[in-house]
């Protein structure tokens, strides 16, 4: 019992530092489409910028995570991870596009350091309460923050009338309350993290073939699914004319408590019944693209941001959770790495691909006919990697 109190407090801890860092950067994620628009941003540039930003962001976790089981420095990469979030309060300094995109693609680079290092240490303190529960409930506790966040900004940019510099300098209060909880957890369960040395000469194991048939699913089901910077950008084009541009970030709040719930069920449904539950989100991702390119205003864009929240939910939570039961711990940052380049790459090309459709109006059979082919050769390959894995066993 007091394994799992000690394990639970590990998830709390890490929890909350994830909790303030989503209200910096989830918190700006809601106004930074809008504000790319309002700097001169075409829907193909926000598009192209969000979908880089995620491909950095989830492609340079293939190297901090070989790094990370290189060296075993899990903490100096989420300490390095979590500082460059800075860059999000400095956003209200930047002069231009340029400089707005490049703070924000900094910001991207600090979540691929953090990450695999941050998994890699929850996956190892939460062996004695299963891996879904963890995932799930920390990723509950992310959207706290994830729902705060957009909350506070929407609040911020009504009452300063669309202040976007004063908006996002204020987030420098919440970052500078993060570096004082990470040091926190630091100092309370770094004993608990210690793996390996590095000059430990153990063999990584080999990461088995089910895992790279699970992480093609994922590329396919990304690739097909509308990035929420889009769903943004187009409710943005609506809300503008209008002075409104605080519904934005309250649209964004929306995809994040939706998010949260989806989250914790899915985690302890994922602990019950296995990798067969991805199929979920992965039917569901069907709805948000196919809702967002309809030209029909806001209120098909918050039905697909509701259904968008389901599917993030779970990406964030189980998908995670599958990557550490189908991988040994040895080799498992550079499992994770690789698994979040092919997650990252999926929303690069789909950021391309659905900034172009809606920059150049394309017809809505063209994306529903594209959406529909991605999700089933996702599911197709889900399934596949999911015989082979009971195959192993």
């Amino acid at each position: 019992m007091n394994k799992r109190r000690s394990a639970y407090l590990g998830i709390l801890l890490l929890g909350i530092v994830s909790l303030l860092g989503d209200v910096v950067y989830e918190g700006s994620r809601g106004i930074v489409p809008d504000y790319l628009g309002f700097l001169g941003a075409t829907a193909l540039i926000v598009g192209l910028v969000g979908g880089l930003g995620d491909f950095l962001g989830y492609a340079m976790r293939l190297v901090s995570g070989v790094l990370v089981d290189t060296t075993r420095a899990y903490w100096l990469f989420i300490f390095a991870g979590y500082g460059l979030i800075v860059s999000i309060p400095l956003l209200g300094f930047s002069g231009g596009l340029e400089m707005a995109t490049l703070l924000v693609l900094v910001e991207r680079f600090g979540k691929a350091l953090r990450s695999p290092s941050r998994d890699t240490v929850l996956s190892v303190i939460s062996k004695e309460v299963g891996a879904g529960k963890a995932f799930g409930l920390h990723e509950l506790l992310d959207q706290v923050g994830a729902v705060l966040g957009p909350l506070m900004v929407a609040t911020l940019m009504f009452a300063t009338n669309n202040n976007y510099r004063y908006t996002f300098s204020f987030l420098l209060i919440p970052f500078l309350m993060l570096l004082a909880a990470l040091t926190y957890t630091y100092k309370r369960i770094r004993a608990r993290t210690t793996i390996e040395s590095p000059k430990t000469k153990e063999k990584r194991e080999r990461i088995p073939r089910p895992f790279y048939v699970y992480t093609l699913a994922v590329l396919l089901n990304t690739t097909g699914l509308i990035p929420f910077t889009l769903i943004l950008f187009k409710a943005s084009e609506i809300v503008m004319p209008l002075k409104q541009d605080w519904i934005v970030p309250l649209i964004f709040l929306l995809i994040q408590g939706v998010d949260a719930p989806a989250a914790l069920l899915s985690g302890y449904a994922y602990d019950k019944f296995g990798i067969s539950v991805l199929t979920i989100p992965f039917i569901l991702s069907l709805f948000p693209p196919l809702f967002a390119m309809f030209d029909a205003g806001l209120t098909m864009l918050i039905v697909s941001s509701v259904f968008f929240g389901l599917v993030l939910g779970m990406q964030e939570s189980i998908y995670r959770a599958a990557v550490s039961d189908l991988t040994p711990i040895s080799s498992r940052g550079t499992a994770y790495g690789i698994f979040n380049t092919a997650y990252g790459a999926g929303f690069l090309i789909s950021g391309a691909l659905y900034g172009y459709l809606i920059g150049y109006k394309a017809p809505f059979i063209v994306a529903g006919i594209y959406v529909f082919t991605m999700q089933m050769a996702a599911i197709v390959f889900l399934l596949n990697a999911r015989s082979k894995l009971k195959s192993t066993q």
